[in-house]
């Protein structure tokens, strides 16, 4: 079999477990299984089915078994568990894929997976490096990070291709977190593993693991874990209904309510994640050509800090330089995106990942270490002058991990006065003054957040993901939907109020109307609804172009919030939408009496007027436009319109030349037209045809658009039968 017919009848027995079609699953199990040489699952999959028909004869003979629910549970799960070791086997026969090739391969790592062995190794790491420090020259630093580095790869790649591990390497692991010794990083590094190792395959025992790392003390540690078990859940979304003491961790993990809140906080970093590209393409098209533009305006002036020391005033020429450049604007979008947490880096660091480091997979989850080799080699053991002040930078929480060894490499290899001028872009901030003590410190605090920390992970994971050179073999959940309060264990743990508008509001910001609007309906079905939900509601429902939903979710608003100026309004447009024009007008005269010089009102109640023939009422309005706004060309066409259908032609004719001779359109030329013809001047009226006809691209969509109006020429008393000669004319 290919990978694609391995795949195909994985799926298909878990669409079958998934239907609670256990024997048929079972017998198609039977069948996968045939294609492999693995007489130990096959072994397995004959008990599960003897345990099964057993259960079925019981059950057909009357007999009452208690445990009956629960002894399917653990078969199905067990069922399962043999159908993911099966396509797991079958693939590492075919699959050239970096994982597999890695499970195939065992020359890289030990032939028995002991991860109390590599953790001893580990923890001998911190005390070889202060004795080296001691030692002339760092003498044997260069064999204790190899010794180190190596056995930390080791760990990652053996835990990441074991698929399945036992309870006796789950309790290895826990000593792991227990453990006082071991580096920090290489616990991180570890997290990942596990991560992308369920990814690959569930394990309720790394998964088990996971929710014990998450209550690590450590804040790097606990919130790796905290996003391994989110990506897991979105990958595995119905798994963990089969694991009763699973669920119920979960559950008492967000007793207080903090997991949720943290786990929420994980989902909105997820879904702004999957604005990068856009955010992206926005600092290519954008915000980086209109700074490069204005390079000579940046060069004149710092943000804050002046040129010349003795001076304290800014040239005010400079300030409305930058300000009419644009780039003003185009800098605090990118900063607003910065402190919203959105990935603004992407697009610069991307083409900064060939460095033969991030060839292996392991060296983009591992925590940026000033003390790692490759960092070592090109800056040494102590950073001095502007590598110290790179090393303060790179302790911020400004950049993920992969980005911070990127950084590395780039300025070691580039020019010192091109490093001096790239730190000092990095900040708008004195270099000396990064140095002082508190703004350090103030730093480091930012870095340790949760919020930053688990948000920069997500940032290095987005990278793996879509950059690594191996990123088509893996399973991007970035392009796939993530709507973490969709999963079954999770609907008590995220679906409360607090927590959906939160995710409803992040999508109605960055205007997603599909998605926000299924969490405010929610919210609506729980009854926990405000005059403001009811608003977005409507606003999502009026952006979709359902009018009809949109009012009724916009009169509940304004029963909540009688009289709200925002609400009446759109209530308005979109009564009018739905041709409605007397509930239109009812509303637009509404907002009229608290913004009486509102234009938009002004016109829309008006329109709605004319649309209702009551022209000499919406003349007021669109009279009262043009005398509020000066050169309103909107205000002219509808006065000439609806001049000229109420009779007074001379009127109408008077501002379609207003109309003409500014910026026309095809439509102007038209009715222009049928002014002129009503009149009587025949010859002007044939000439402005022929203009309408060339600005609509032809006679055919001319034709088309003059019969719209024949019924009402014919009310203005011209003669339907001169309608042929008329565009002969033409």
């Amino acid at each position: 079999m290919n990978e694609k017919t391995i795949q195909e009848q994985y799926l298909h027995i878990i669409a079958l477990l998934k239907q609670q079609r256990l024997k048929e699953a079972q017998s198609q199990l039977e069948s996968f299984l045939w294609n492999s040489g693995n007489w130990a699952l096959r072994n397995r999959l004959e008990q599960v089915q003897t345990s099964y028909r057993y259960m079925l004869q019981y059950m057909r003979q009357g007999i009452n078994d208690p445990a009956r629910q629960k002894l399917y549970c653990q078969i199905q799960t067990e069922t399962w568990e043999i159908a993911d070791q099966a396509r797991l086997s079958l693939l590492d026969g075919v699959s050239t894929h970096y994982y597999h090739s890695l499970r195939n391969n065992r020359e890289r790592l030990p032939k028995e997976y002991n991860i109390a062995t590599l953790q001893k190794v580990l923890e001998s790491f911190p005390d070889d490096l202060a004795v080296c420090q001691l030692m002339p020259d760092n003498q044997g630093l260069d064999a204790i990070l190899q010794r180190h580095e190596q056995t930390a790869q080791v760990l990652f790649l053996s835990t990441w291709s074991n698929s399945n591990w036992s309870t006796e390497a789950e309790q290895q692991a826990k000593g792991l977190l227990e453990s006082e010794m071991l580096p920090v990083n290489d616990l991180c590094l570890f997290t990942s593993a596990v991560m992308l190792s369920l990814i690959e395959c569930f394990d309720a025992h790394k998964f088990s693991w996971l929710l014990d790392a998450f209550t690590h003390a450590n804040t790097q540690v606990n919130q790796r874990a905290l996003v391994g078990i989110a990506f897991t859940l979105l990958v595995h979304p119905t798994r963990l209904q089969l694991y009763p003491e699973l669920t119920a961790r979960l559950s008492l993990l967000n007793e207080d309510g903090s997991f949720g809140k943290q786990l929420n906080r994980i989902y909105i970093e997820l879904l702004r994640s999957q604005e990068t590209e856009k955010i992206n393409k926005k600092m290519r098209e954008e915000i980086i050509p209109e700074m490069m533009r204005n390079v000579n305006i940046m060069r004149n002036m710092k943000f804050g800090f002046e040129e010349n020391p003795e001076e304290n005033d800014l040239n005010p020429d400079w300030e409305k330089a930058f300000e009419s450049s644009g780039l003003g604007d185009k800098i605090r979008e990118m900063n607003e995106l910065q402190l919203e947490g959105a990935d603004v880096y992407m697009s610069t660091f991307a083409q900064l990942k060939t460095y033969p480091f991030f060839k292996e997979p392991y060296n983009w989850f591992y925590p940026f270490d000033m003390h790692h080799s490759s960092i070592i080699k090109e800056f040494g053991f102590k950073p001095t002058g502007d590598n110290a002040i790179l090393s303060l930078i790179l302790q911020s929480g400004f950049f993920c991990n992969s980005d911070k060894y990127s950084l590395c490499f780039i300025m070691a290899h580039i020019p010192q006065s091109q490093r001096t001028m790239m730190l000092s872009q990095m900040t708008s901030q004195n270099l000396d003054a990064l140095m002082d003590e508190s703004k350090s410190s103030a730093l480091q605090q930012y870095a340790e957040r949760p919020d930053v920390i688990s948000n920069q992970y997500i940032h290095d994971l987005y990278r793996f993901f879509k950059l690594s050179q191996r990123r088509h073999e893996f399973r991007d959940i970035f392009k796939e939907e993530i709507a973490l309060h969709r999963i079954p264990v999770l609907k008590e743990t995220l679906c409360k109020p607090g927590l959906l508008v939160a995710i409803a509001d992040f999508h109605f910001r960055k205007e997603h109307p599909t998605e926000a609007l299924e969490l405010y309906k929610e919210l609506i079905a729980l009854k926990q609804a405000d005059a403001n939900i009811y608003q977005k509601a409507g606003y999502c429902l009026q952006k979709e172009k359902r009018y009809k939903e949109a009012i009724a979710a916009y009169l509940k608003a304004d029963v909540l919030k009688p009289d709200h100026v925002w609400t009446i309004r759109h209530l308005a447009t979109c009564y009018r939408q739905t041709r409605d024009f007397a509930s239109a007008l009812e509303y637009y005269k509404k907002v009229e009496a608290i913004q009486p010089e509102n234009h938009n009102v002004l016109f829309y109640a008006g329109s709605c007027l004319a649309e209702q023939e009551r022209y000499e009422e919406a003349l007021q309005y669109f009279f009262k436009l043009d005398f509020i706004e000066s050169n309103c060309i909107k205000a002219w066409r509808a006065i000439g319109w609806c001049s000229f259908v109420n009779g007074k032609h001379e009127q109408a004719m008077k501002y379609y030349e207003k109309i003409l001779a500014s910026k026309p359109l095809a439509a102007d030329y038209l009715n222009a037209g049928h002014v002129s013809w009503r009149t009587g001047n025949i010859e002007k009226a044939a000439e402005l045809y022929s203009k309408a006809a060339l600005e609509y691209g032809g006679q055919e969509i001319f034709r088309e658009m003059f019969c719209k109006d024949k019924e009402m020429l014919i009310k203005q008393g011209l003669d339907e039968k001169d309608i042929p000669l008329i565009m002969d004319l033409i």
